[in-house]
């Protein structure tokens, strides 16, 4: 079975064929769009909301997204590269991987740019959803690639949680006076 995907302006097969390209892109954009987020006010508005327990520090958050954003690309490549999945063709794993990265890259902007947690957490179900799928195909493909993956499941799962909870904790508004409000 073959799964149909429209074809989209996908990330270019050079960019996969090149191992080095292909964990570096993940990873320059990723820092591109953390820095465009202004870090230090970020980290002021993380530590502003009530959070849910087992909340990391804001500190921890880019080396593990750059950790995460190398091994999803180094996944990429070793699928991409390989025979196709008998579930999608190679065509079609560069378009749901880029649109996996694409739905990666929004929730910082919709979160902390936005402070929409409700967007936000609508994005990163969707983004949890799609790379369950990519998982379950790069398996299909190569297992190094496949648990390349988990970790990066496992922290979606886990920053699903932290979405949900801070939405939940601060009523779903995390406006700046709504948080300037709460700490007066």
């Amino acid at each position: 079975m073959t799964a149909y995907i429209p074809r989209l302006n996908t990330i270019p097969y050079d960019v996969f064929a090149n191992p080095a390209a292909s964990i570096l892109l993940p990873i320059a954009l990723g820092t591109s769009i953390g820095f465009s987020s202004r870090p230090k006010q970020t980290q002021t508005t993380y530590v502003m909301m009530k959070q849910p327990p087992l909340r990391p520090p804001p500190q921890v958050f880019g080396p593990v997204w750059t950790v995460l954003y190398g091994l999803m690309g180094y996944a990429a490549h070793r699928v991409v590269t390989r025979s196709p999945s008998p579930f999608a063709s190679t065509d079609d794993v560069r378009a749901l991987y880029s649109v996996q990265l694409g739905l990666n890259l929004l929730w910082m902007p919709l979160f902390f740019g936005l402070r929409k947690p409700v967007l936000a957490l609508a994005d990163i179900v969707s983004l949890l959803g799609l790379n369950g799928y990519l998982t379950y195909l790069y398996f299909s493909v190569d297992s190094t690639a496949g648990w390349c993956q988990v970790p990066y499941m496992a922290w979606l799962g886990f920053a699903t949680y932290l979405t949900a909870g801070v939405g939940y904790l601060n009523n779903w508004d995390i406006s700046e006076p709504a948080l300037a409000k709460r700490y007066r």
